[in-house]
């Protein structure tokens, strides 16, 4: 009446956790993971994932959001992550952000912004000491400017 389980082969998941978008493959929509993803292929959407790696031969066109980023190939679209690495095959047509590293290889081709962003320290020391500087002055006790004035004689 029962089936038993017993005797049903167990499928071998790959425990690596990479996935692989191949040379051949196009796809159109967001990819979501919090694993790891090789991009040969082209992505048409947004990507939020924990790890990837474009290859010289991959695209994506849209916003990448990961940790750790690895780009030698073609990015059109806003790139946010933790560690940036760009390859010198890399193409990249749009703004990167940036919080912990970015790390560039000769020949590599960035059109767009380049930013650090905030990661969550409230206060540099260069910071404190560029606003000590500016307490400093007081706009009460401003010398007045001097004013010089050149005469010169007709010949």
């Amino acid at each position: 009446m029962f089936k038993s389980l017993r005797n049903v082969e167990e499928t071998k998941i790959n425990h690596s956790g990479r996935s692989h978008v191949g040379e051949t493959m196009q796809l159109e929509g967001d990819l979501k993971t919090s694993g790891s993803v090789d991009i040969a292929g082209l992505i048409n959407g947004n990507m939020f994932v924990g790890e990837t790696t474009i290859t010289e031969t991959g695209s994506v066109r849209g916003t990448i959001e990961a940790r750790v980023i690895e780009i030698n190939g073609h990015i059109e679209g806003k790139i946010s992550a933790d560690l940036v690495i760009v390859g010198k095959t890399a193409v990249i047509k749009g703004d990167i952000f940036f919080k912990e590293s970015l790390k560039t290889e000769e020949g590599a081709d960035i059109d767009g912004y380049i930013k650090r962003m905030n990661n969550g320290k409230s206060n540099t020391e260069e910071d404190i000491a560029i606003e000590e500087i500016v307490e400093r002055v007081d706009p009460a006790k401003k010398q007045k400017p001097i004013h010089v004035v050149q005469q010169k004689k007709a010949v």
